[in-house]
């Protein structure tokens, strides 16, 4: 016997699930970035990730945002917006170690 909620998921398909993917796809490009040694472009590629995900988050509706929707769509558009802006600034300001490429 099917459940309500069942019913629900079952409607929605896969494309649910696209804005989602997006978000990943961005994170392993940023990855790949990193793992290349452009670590300051993958960290930036990860900041664009989080605002396409809070962009994402404000745009879609509930039932169409998927795995974005973690809380309320207050809190997770502060959330995503609070986390770009750290990863964004970390991204620029950091100099020196093992990482630096201005020497």
């Amino acid at each position: 016997m099917a459940m309500a909620g069942d019913r629900r998921r079952a409607g929605r398909g896969w494309a649910v699930h696209a804005p989602f993917a997006v978000v990943l796809l961005l994170l392993a490009v940023a990855a790949l970035r990193t793992f290349q040694y452009h670590w300051r472009e993958g960290a930036i590629l990860v900041a664009v990730a989080l605002f396409v995900a809070g962009l994402l988050r404000a745009v879609l509706p509930a039932e169409k945002v998927g795995l974005l929707a973690i809380r309320g769509k207050k809190v997770d558009l502060v959330t995503y917006a609070a986390l770009c802006a750290a990863v964004l600034y970390i991204a620029l300001t950091i100099t020196g170690g093992p990482f630096d490429l201005s020497s």
